[in-house]
């Protein structure tokens, strides 16, 4: 089951950025608004992110944590698995934490991590995804929330958002509307994971209120 605290029986979360943190911002404020969520911390490798700022303004604790300071992969990850872990979160939410982890650091978390991606997954995965999009001549575009697996971008993906792609509309102006809809299905996603209606199963497998999810929700 999901870890709560005594006093609150909400979801606790922990968030990790690299940047701005408007999908952090997105998902406080739904907590804000009463779903069944709280965001106990929010953890950054970067210095002048933002989203550190954000949760700082909402009485969040927010660290740092520089990748640069350490020799390897495996170490760093190391400390800031023992980082979330202080926190005893039953959800680690990936909002534009752009760090690749390693398989064991992913397995720690199995079915309990998401991630919010700039595609349609499972087309352009990575990064530069709307510019791939448009190079390829793709009719829609949107995003994708999943669950973090050892495969990059490849877990089952649970809800996402699709749009057309305006006629003449640069890589900008599709990212910006695009956003626009990550910040209302990543926390769709977190609600039905502390409502508990979503689950992964130990054979990697997505269910959503009792069913088998096969094929990803589509915001309505």
């Amino acid at each position: 089951m999901p870890e709560t605290s005594p006093a609150d029986q909400r979801l606790r979360v922990v968030v990790l950025i690299s940047g701005s943190g408007s999908n952090l911002q997105a998902l406080i404020d739904r907590s804000l608004d009463g779903f069944p969520y709280q965001i106990v911390a929010v953890i950054s490798n970067e210095a002048n992110a933002f989203g550190l700022e954000r949760a700082r303004r909402h009485g969040i604790e927010a660290a740092l944590l520089d990748h640069r300071a350490y020799p390897d992969r495996e170490t760093y990850e190391a400390d800031l698995r023992a980082l979330i872990d202080r926190q005893r979160p039953g959800l680690v939410a990936l909002a534009g934490f752009m760090r690749i982890l390693t398989p064991a650091f992913v397995a720690h978390y199995a079915g309990r991590m998401l991630n919010i991606h700039p595609s349609l997954l499972p087309k352009f995965r990575g990064l530069h995804t709307h510019q791939r999009a448009l190079a390829a001549g793709e009719h829609e575009h949107g995003a994708s929330v999943h669950f973090v697996t050892a495969e990059l971008d490849g877990g089952p993906v649970i809800i996402q958002a699709r749009l057309p792609i305006q006629p003449g509309e640069d890589a900008s102006t599709l990212a910006a509307r695009v956003l626009e809809h990550e910040h209302r299905i990543y926390p769709e996603a977190v609600r039905w994971l502390a409502e508990g209606r979503l689950r992964l199963d130990e054979d990697g497998r997505a269910w959503l209120d009792g069913a088998l999810l096969a094929e990803p929700r589509l915001l309505a």
